[in-house]
């Protein structure tokens, strides 16, 4: 694993070498988890996926994360083939075949399925959806938390849902990691992506969040990620009474707020402390950021 900062960083775990994989119905050690070069998934990105996290024998948010897969599957035409009940079963199988119950990342992911050519046409597939489920032992890197990622703005927009909507967790990335290749080549850990208006919307993987006095600020929504770990943190914060805003804000503000903060179902809250090369408030994490943490926790572990 990669020793920089990032919101997608995790510590290496050995016992990730040995963990099965679920391949339609099948579970399979990782180096035989495969499939085929005609899955709609690798010849277009045709399919859909959500990530999961397991803590203290909890899959959190699950019945959020299901009903966002098949609202994605059904946007697009896609048929799962199976219920919401069977693929929770599904997950199980592959945590109890593993023997996990804590510190768990889950990416759960669907394709149309096998096409009889590569190509776009969805008349020529040959089967019923792919599914494949990949469970491992993933804890976000401490560093990133105890010192904050670097944000780069990236030259690369968001789209609008008349272009490609990003509330729908799509296989298809590309635009994204240009972003995210940008960033990297820029000196810093994750991209920030304003909206075609100019607003922040979101970074290339995760939810952005400023920090003014004990105010926190989100995008809208309209240019951006369905972030259901951005959706816990806003519910959070706003049952101790505080206030979240859901709104347009500019990179202008985003500078000069007191704190920032990224949100992903992976690395939960993780403080920034750097963009475009500014420090944002003291440079470090700040205290309504940790605040925000332990509401984030306490709420989804109720």
């Amino acid at each position: 694993m990669t020793d920089n900062a990032s919101a997608q960083a995790y510590v290496a775990d050995p016992r990730n070498e040995d963990v099965l994989i679920y391949v339609n119905g099948d579970l399979v050690p990782r180096n035989k988890a495969v499939v085929s070069v005609f899955d709609s998934g690798f010849v277009l990105g045709d399919g859909v996926w959500e990530g999961l996290r397991v803590k203290k024998g909890r899959i959190i948010q699950l019945d959020a994360h299901l009903g966002r897969l098949f609202e994605g599957a059904g946007s697009i035409a896609l048929d799962i083939g199976r219920t919401r009940d069977e693929i929770e079963a599904a997950i199980r199988q592959t945590l109890e075949a593993n023997s996990m119950e804590d510190g768990v990342h889950i990416r759960l992911m669907v394709t149309r399925g096998m096409k009889s050519t590569p190509n776009q046409d969805p008349r020529f597939l040959i089967g019923k959806a792919t599914l494949v489920i990949v469970a491992e032992y993933k804890a976000p890197r401490p560093e990133a938390k105890a010192k904050g990622l670097s944000l780069f703005t990236s030259t690369f927009r968001t789209s609008g849902p008349d272009v490609f909507d990003l509330r729908l967790n799509s296989h298809s990335r590309l635009n994204l990691i240009q972003a995210l290749i940008q960033a990297i080549n820029a000196g810093a850990d994750e991209a920030l992506m304003l909206d075609p208006r100019g607003f922040v919307a979101s970074c290339n993987s995760t939810n952005f969040f400023v920090v003014r006095g004990r105010e926190i600020w989100t995008s809208t929504g309209s240019f951006s990620f369905k972030g259901l770990t951005q959706r816990a943190t806003i519910d959070a914060w706003r049952d101790r009474g505080e206030l979240a805003l859901e709104k347009d804000f500019t990179l202008a503000e985003a500078y000069s707020a007191d704190e920032a903060f990224i949100t992903g179902t992976l690395g939960g809250i993780t403080p920034v402390v750097r963009i475009d090369g500014r420090v944002i408030g003291a440079g470090r994490p700040g205290p309504v950021t940790a605040e925000v943490n332990e509401a984030y926790q306490q709420w989804v572990m109720r």
